[in-house]
């Protein structure tokens, strides 16, 4: 019942997913420049890993599937058939 009453006062406040969206676009934005973009990657590499440890390798393969043909025929364009652990060794990564 509280939950969706909060949900409810959010939304008469215009608090919608868009609005959620783009706040978050833009602290993301702002982070960037006070990082620079190796201290910015460095931040997604770190996020990447800890996503890895707490959801384990599957999650990936399962977000890869949400994505569809539109992440999915991207990635492949980009990486070929390569495997996450050959990317891993490659990179450096853990396997």
């Amino acid at each position: 019942m509280v939950k969706e009453k909060k949900k409810e006062e959010e939304k008469e406040k215009g608090y919608t997913y868009e609005f959620y969206h783009e706040i978050g676009k833009k602290g993301g934005e702002e982070r960037k420049k006070e990082l620079g973009h190796e201290g910015y990657s460095e931040l997604g590499k770190k996020g990447g890993e800890a996503t890895r440890e707490t959801h384990g390798r599957e999650f990936y393969s399962e977000i890869g599937h949400k994505g569809g043909s539109k992440g999915g025929e991207a990635t492949k364009r980009k990486h070929g058939h390569e495997t996450l652990e050959e990317h891993e060794k490659e990179h450096g990564g853990e396997t």
